[in-house]
């Protein structure tokens, strides 16, 4: 099955978990291309999506939302799976509201949307970036679980084999 995996990340946290997920599907036998969202011109060659965004002010990032409009009707006649990577600003890494993104998850109707905390390092931040994250509470460090990125990536091995 040939899957496009798009991922929109701002300092490279939504990247590498994109990668990780498509280093499990290509292991299970998929052609997968990771691209960023903003580069992607034409889908019509793909079988299913993975979509994948950072979550910044409890949203998808512009880019990740124009490529959920720019092809909703193929979204809409495919498979689609969605993950947001973001901090909320709750120690350990915890997602306070993983429904904030609502409104594009609607609109492409993933078989399922998959919620990973992210990397808060300050020093790869904008001086305006970091206020916001500080006036969220965000707790520096790295909170990404790879064990979850990866049985995530298998869960949509399962249901591609079953689909």
């Amino acid at each position: 099955m040939k899957i496009l995996l798009t991922s929109s990340s701002r300092h490279g946290s939504t990247d590498e978990i994109g990668a990780v997920i498509a280093r499990e599907l290509r292991l299970a036998g998929h052609d997968v291309e990771q691209a960023r969202p903003e580069d992607v011109d034409d889908v019509t060659d793909y079988d299913a999506f993975v979509l994948g965004s950072a979550v910044y002010m409890t949203r998808w990032t512009p880019e990740a939302i124009d490529f959920t409009q720019r092809f909703s009707q193929e979204l809409h006649s495919h498979p689609v799976w969605a993950f947001s990577v973001g901090l909320s600003g709750l120690p350990k890494g915890k997602i306070s509201d993983p429904h904030r993104i609502g409104p594009v998850l609607l609109s492409i109707e993933p078989e399922d949307h998959a919620t990973f905390a992210g990397r808060f390092a300050p020093t790869e931040l904008s001086l305006r970036e970091r206020s916001i994250a500080r006036m969220g509470g965000a707790s520096e460090g790295d909170f990404r679980d790879f064990d979850a990125v990866r049985a995530w990536a298998g869960s949509i091995t399962a249901a591609l084999a079953d689909g």
